[in-house]
């Protein structure tokens, strides 16, 4: 397959080296040594610790935000905003069937159920015309509550995903659900750094959740952060991820069902060094993508780049091939040439688990499904 052998020219050339190339793999260039020595000698390695406080600060500046949760990942800190906004036991969260299974997991860790709507080609994020047209048709208003009058359940919540660190159009949705009275948290777990009309993800819902999975664009090893405007949801989170446990000086009282989610200091430390590179990272990612929109200009291959009005931390990037043969091909020259490509997610609805959940006619995310390879996306 010509395209794939060129692509596999270009990117050995670019990393310089003829042995396997990852997909995505860390890179550790600052204080990260010292600041994770600095927490052993402390003795602070758990949960508590000055790394814990000092990465929430640096969270809260990052995205804009009032309040800035430490947790152990990105998928317990969506399930924890899914509570906080009231998603209850039955209730509906409009969501993405083109997404990490994550996304919908959290939904189905608070005993709901996601309905899948459609995305935007552009994007490869949840469609604000498609939530739109679904609550024209089957959205209803009581007494301040959306429901579905199909299924008569309450629709208590809107989780789009930024895929792959492309924003959606998050403000068209945004006015969409506050129309309808529903609370949007925004999976932003791949978008640390992204911008939409200049200002970052995670800062536009109610809530939002970013992941430091080894494999993002900064790393804690593993963790998550919860963040708001809102103080008081600020205040719930840490409080329900901290296994809801009251103040006492010695004393054990916990007056709800909480979580032990808390991302240990020892991540935390991590964490702080590698957001001290951000900024780096993403102008090295954006140069990345310069280079493959230029290899790819005059190939049947198509380069996908940020929509409109969006500035894309690029975390993951990605081609569209011409048909769902041309991808497989394309994958299994790649992959068997030492040269890690992956297509995008199965849609949700093609698992077990989610089969029998409310979905629309996916005629985008299908055609995503079929062509979206993702390729080499490390930082040199």
């Amino acid at each position: 397959m010509e395209s794939a052998k060129e692509t596999i020219a270009f990117v050995r050339e670019f990393y310089d080296t003829k042995g396997f190339i990852p997909l995505h793999e860390p890179r550790f260039r600052g204080n990260e040594r010292k600041y994770l020595m600095e927490t052993i000698d402390s003795t602070f390695v758990s949960s508590v610790g000055a790394y814990v406080d000092k990465f929430e600060v640096m969270m809260q500046g990052l995205t804009s935000t009032k309040r800035a949760v430490a947790v152990v990942n990105g998928t317990a800190g969506i399930q924890v905003s899914l509570r906080l906004v009231g998603v209850q036991p039955g209730d509906e969260v409009l969501t993405q069937a083109l997404t990490f299974v994550a996304t919908a997991n959290a939904i189905a860790y608070n005993q709901a159920s996601p309905v899948f709507l459609d995305v935007d080609r552009d994007t490869m994020g949840l469609s604000p015309t498609a939530v739109a047209d679904f609550l024209e048709e089957f959205g209803v208003i009581r007494d301040g509550i959306c429901f579905n009058k199909m299924t008569g359940k309450r629709i208590s919540a809107c989780l789009p995903m930024h895929t792959f660190g492309f924003p959606v159009r998050i403000d068209q949705l945004s006015e969409i659900c506050e129309k309808w009275c529903i609370p949007v948290v925004e999976d932003a777990a791949e978008s640390l750094g992204s911008l939409y009309k200049g200002k970052p993800t995670g800062s536009f819902g109610k809530l939002g959740v970013f992941s430091f999975n080894g494999n993002k664009i900064v790393t804690s090893g593993g963790g998550g952060a919860i963040v708001s405007n809102n103080l008081d949801y600020g205040e719930k989170a840490k409080y329900l991820t901290t296994t809801a446990k009251k103040p006492h000086t010695y004393e054990y009282v916990h007056d709800e069902l909480g979580y032990n989610y808390r991302m240990p200091n020892l991540n935390a430390a991590l964490a702080c060094a590698q957001l001290e590179s951000l900024d780096k990272f993403i102008e090295a990612k954006r140069k990345l993508a310069e280079n493959y929109q230029e290899f790819f200009k005059n190939s049947d291959v198509q380069f996908r780049t940020e929509a409109k009005e969006a500035e894309a931390n690029y975390w993951l990037m990605c081609v569209q091939l011409n048909d769902r043969k041309e991808r497989d091909a394309f994958l299994k020259y790649t992959n068997e040439a030492k040269v890690m490509t992956r297509p995008i997610w199965k849609l949700m609805y093609k698992l077990p688990m989610y089969e029998n959940c409310l979905r629309d006619h996916q005629k985008n995310a299908e055609f995503l499904e079929d062509r979206i390879v993702n390729i080499p996306s490390s930082v040199k």
